[in-house]
């Protein structure tokens, strides 16, 4: 390799060819396996791997603008497919390692890949639709050893493209920033996901968060178990690390039990979260080193007020709380100013926010409406692939609707109330879900938890009756009548569910949020175990 003029540090793949020249032995990421060891990652080894893979998908037709995707967990592969792309102009889809069935087929055919690379894992629930991805020219698979995964002769093995000694270099096809280097899908909670392209330049967002947000020193070592294909994992961990040169750990995934074991073991001094991934960091049972760990600050997005100041003196970690969505929007509350509970202010001079009625009008302090937003210099958009009308009414007027009711107070602290059509009243009380699920995630069998609303039995408009889901610890049970005797204690009558839904395994979006309408979708149709409180009062 030999230094380039040409070459743009803002284009990610740009960036690694510049560190591999100037320090090609700079260990970078850890992709940590448990009792199975770990995977370091040089900017070398990241440079050359995802070359070998660029010139894959050359040579399998796949071109500037095409789009491919990349089916797995956190593994090395996941880094190598994503920073081949740049390389060429193709288009990345992360697909969200636990989708399968209709799902699944959705996001293959919505994004027209034309290239698949997934890991061994995630195998069978893709050969489950792949018959039905007409597009897909190429599926390459890899295999992780510690999996001891047979090797499948019907397709091509990444690892023997990433094993090869020698190759024909690609050299940087694409120079433009603007070029799309992703397409990230929506967490699609309340409907199917949408497409958001996301270009090149991105990256030069998260240097600005990095610098003016997270504030990453050359001594940090950042953790991160969300799923790579989630933008959190990308702009907290993932391209601060690779941009400033600081080491990052990953697991495959989220593990709440093992946290700060990994923590103490690679000295993490940060890491991110989710704030469904709080309450299940929380709800673990009390451990005597619990505030013997490195980490100095979590980094967290929609912590509950309930379990914060308590979260922070457990574990003796500071908390930065922000918000942001993949179509835009950003906020933050620093460390240790502004209210509990806040997720911030946006950064002066960058974006502004206002808080709106239905009628498009601005509300005063203490009130709640929709939160919209807009860059302060230049365009407001959003481009929802195959959507141009969708696309055009998110950004209606120049300000991004965010869809999600907040209210700021007068010293211009905003607070999530919740998402716009999923707001849960009963008997003309309006529920917070998340303290009732602080209650109910305190008792020692529960493991996981989501309140979430059904139509009330009684027909009264707008009003919902109370389910809340839970799943036990391992080799524990939930017993209904300690959960519902512990929620007559310690909540309100009118907070107290009316159902309880046990359940094997909570159904989550690759965010860590549990995802409600598959819940409802299963207490419909009577799965899992179901309890009703009236026979329990």
């Amino acid at each position: 390799m030999s230094s380039k003029a040409y070459l743009n540090q803002v284009i990610a793949s740009h960036m690694v060819e510049i560190k591999a020249e100037q320090k090609p032995d700079k260990e970078i990421y850890i992709f940590e396996k448990g009792e199975h060891g770990e995977d370091i990652l040089t900017y070398k080894d990241l440079y050359e791997n995802s070359n070998k893979i660029a010139r894959l998908l050359l040579e399998s037709g796949i071109e500037k603008g095409d789009t491919y995707g990349v089916f797995m967990r956190n593994h090395p592969e996941y880094v190598y497919s994503l920073l081949a792309g740049p390389t060429i102009g193709a288009v990345m889809v992360p697909l969200d390692p636990r989708s399968r069935g209709d799902r699944l087929k959705f996001l293959l055919n919505n994004s027209g890949v034309k290239a698949i690379f997934v890991s061994d894992e995630c195998l069978e629930q893709l050969e489950e639709v792949i018959g039905d991805a007409p597009n897909v020219k190429l599926v390459s698979v890899a295999y992780r050893p510690e999996h001891n995964i047979p090797v499948s002769e019907k397709y091509p093995s990444l690892n023997e493209t990433i094993e090869k000694d020698s190759w024909e270099h690609v050299e940087q096809q694409i120079m433009d920033v603007r070029h799309p280097m992703q397409i990230i899908y929506t967490s699609g909670t309340t409907g199917d996901p949408k497409g958001v392209k996301i270009r090149n330049n991105r990256t030069g967002l998260y240097t600005i968060l990095t610098q003016l947000v997270w504030k990453y020193k050359p001594s940090d070592v950042l953790y991160n178990g969300l799923s790579l294909t989630h933008g959190n994992a990308q702009a907290v961990t993932l391209f601060p690390a690779l941009y400033m040169g600081i080491k990052a750990v990953f697991s495959p995934r989220f593990t709440k039990s093992r946290i700060w074991d990994i923590c103490r073991k690679y000295g993490c001094t940060t890491f991110s979260l989710l704030g469904g991934m709080a309450s299940g960091i929380y709800n673990e049972p009390e451990r005597p080193d619990d505030a013997d760990n490195p980490v100095r600050v979590v980094i967290s997005a929609g912590t509950p007020a309930p379990i914060w100041e308590t979260f922070e003196k457990r574990f003796d970690v500071k908390i930065l709380e922000w918000y942001g969505a993949v179509e835009g929007g950003f906020a933050y509350r620093p460390v240790g100013k502004g209210p509990i509970g806040s997720f911030g202010k946006p950064i002066p001079g960058i974006m502004e926010f206002k808080v709106v009625d239905e009628n498009d009008s601005k509300v005063s302090p203490g009130k709640s409406g929709e939160l919209v937003c807009r860059m302060i210099k230049g365009d407001t958009k959003v481009d929802y692939l195959g959507l141009p009308d969708a696309s055009r009414d998110k950004t209606m007027g120049g300000w991004l609707r965010t869809g999600d009711i907040v209210h700021k107070d007068d010293e211009g602290w905003y607070f999530f109330d919740y998402r716009k059509g999923t707001e849960l009243r009963r008997a003309g009380d309006f529920i917070q879900p998340e303290h009732v699920e602080k209650v109910i995630g305190e008792h020692p069998d529960v493991s996981e938890i989501c309140v979430y609303g059904i139509p009330a039995a009684s027909g009264a408009p707008g009003e919902s009756d109370l389910v809340a889901a839970v799943s036990p610890f391992e080799g524990k049970s939930i017993d209904p009548a300690a959960i519902y005797e512990k929620c007559k204690k310690d909540l309100e009558s009118n907070f107290v569910p009316s159902f309880l839904q046990v359940v094997e395994d909570m159904p989550k979006t690759v965010s860590e949020k549990a995802l409600d309408r598959k819940l409802k979708e299963q207490f419909e149709r009577g799965e899992g175990t179901i309890y009703r409180y009236e026979d329990y009062r």
